[in-house]
């Protein structure tokens, strides 16, 4: 008997401030079953996110928190070299804030996902990646957390007794190493939506996708982020969850999967 396969799509999502308007949460929600809700630091003002939260809720989407440095200027995207304690200190706040926010509507927050810069300095920097990870224990040990696959932040968040979800990125090429490509370089974002669609079957079925210069590299992944802020993306974002379903392939979200 073949095993049912499944996978999550996540976006990031409440991302808009005040009168400034980022992505189109409400069709996203449509389309993932993870949205990774901004906690003010990067992005968000508490009356979107909330705004967010209740269409998370509504859409039966399971909510998780996406912290980032204290960057609103730079939407998160600048290293900002922090100390520990004020790291740790600024990921307890920021998930202490959507839980509250959460709380309010009887949603619960599920899991972290870093932001940005956070996600990838985190990714291989062990003292930023631990305070990370120890703001997590200390606030909430059974919040899951969302992390680059391949990385080594996944065995550092075990070690410390957290639950991990490996990720994947619908629209990015990756290297034989398994790697991301630079957005500087040169095909390093896609934005073909039949060919992301193909990749992410690979994926799934494979175990892996076809790197930027033409070979097979396993990626185990329990989500796919796909990217939400375009009229493009969102068609991208569409595309990807029809072929999957198409192909016999259910979308749920990795925080109900790891509740069973």
């Amino acid at each position: 008997m073949t095993k049912t396969k499944f996978i999550d799509l996540n976006s990031d999502l409440g991302e808009s401030f005040g009168l400034w308007k980022m992505g189109n949460d409400d069709a996203m929600l449509k389309v993932v079953s993870s949205a990774n809700i901004a906690c003010g630091f990067h992005a968000g003002s508490p009356e979107g996110i909330l705004t967010t939260l209740k269409a998370a809720k509504a859409n039966n989407v399971e909510i998780g928190a996406h912290v980032g440095y204290p960057d609103l200027v730079g939407f998160g995207r600048r290293n900002m070299d922090i100390a520990t304690d004020e790291l740790t200190a600024d990921v307890i706040y920021q998930i202490g804030a959507l839980k509250g926010l959460a709380t309010s509507i009887s949603a619960k927050v599920h899991y972290v996902k870093p932001h940005g810069a956070l996600y990838n300095t985190i990714a291989y920097d062990k003292r930023q990646a631990m305070a990370v990870i120890d703001a997590i224990c200390l606030v909430d040990p059974t919040l899951i957390l969302v992390a680059l696959a391949g990385s080594e932040l996944i065995s550092w968040a075990k070690e410390s007794g957290l639950r991990v979800v490996s990720e994947a990125f619908a629209d990015r090429a990756y290297h034989a190493d398994g790697t991301l490509v630079s957005r500087t370089k040169a095909g390093a974002v896609l934005h073909d939506p039949d060919l992301v669609a193909d990749r992410m079957l690979q994926l799934v079925s494979d175990g892996g996708v076809t790197s930027i210069d033409g070979q097979f590299v396993d990626i185990e992944a329990g989500s796919i982020c796909v990217h939400g802020d375009s009229a493009g993306a969102l068609a991208m974002a569409q595309k990807v969850r029809e072929k999957l379903q198409k192909n016999g392939i259910n979308i749920v979200s990795f925080a109900k999967v790891n509740n069973h």
